[in-house]
């Protein structure tokens, strides 16, 4: 049986039930096991976890950008293919986000309250971005992917040293992150202008400052 192809009312339908499944304050559930499974808790003082708990907001915020950002991209996609590459790629980042979940809670903290503000952002920049077109489009998610690639290797470095449980998230996530990244460029992204990207880390930069406490 052929997949049915999706109408604008369709899409529409279908980005809020995302958004609100995605921003909603219920548990997120993964479809596949989390990395942190079998790793034993760390003893940690109470600043190295509420540092750790910070790191693991962004991470969660994050990861509610790109939901916001692949579902955006996907309502816009000209080509089907790329419509697919879109969905399989925000259903990996539904795993992230419910690990980070997960972690939150183990460390006795709560998502950002500005995930909402996240999520439509990040919708509306990928929806704009796919408007221009698909080679566009792959190249926002592109760019996107290096950086956020970029900021989980930095929270590698500044997870503590014993917090095994958290790091084996993160490495996780980074190592998927890159090959969403490899997939847009393999599919033709277009090499964005580096205002462009400034602009990007500005924002990502932003994003990091506000969530690491709210």
């Amino acid at each position: 049986m052929e997949d049915r192809q999706l109408t604008p009312i369709d899409r529409v339908i279908a980005g809020i039930d995302y958004a609100l499944r995605t921003v909603n304050s219920r548990p997120t559930r993964a479809s596949r096991p989390n990395p942190a499974n079998g790793i034993a808790e760390a003893d940690m003082t109470e600043a190295e976890q509420a540092h750790a708990a910070g790191l693991m907001r962004v991470n969660h915020s994050g990861e509610i950008a790109a939901q916001g950002l692949y579902q955006g991209h996907a309502a816009v996609a000209r080509d089907p293919s790329i419509e697919q590459q879109m969905t399989r790629a925000a259903d990996e980042e539904l795993d992230h986000l419910a690990w980070c979940e997960d972690r939150l809670r183990e460390l006795g903290a709560v998502p950002s309250m500005l995930r909402p503000l996240w999520y439509g952002g990040s919708f509306a920049i990928g929806a704009a971005s796919g408007i221009l077109g698909d080679k566009w489009s792959l190249g926002f998610i592109e760019e996107t992917e290096r950086q956020v690639s970029e900021h989980l290797g930095s929270h590698l470095e500044g997870l503590p040293k014993q917090d095994a449980r958290s790091r084996a998230i993160v490495s996780q996530m980074r190592a998927e992150e890159e090959v969403h990244g490899a997939n847009a460029s393999e599919a033709g992204a277009a090499k964005l202008p580096m205002p462009v990207r400034e602009l990007m880390r500005l924002v990502a930069t932003f994003m990091k400052v506000t969530t690491y406490r709210f």
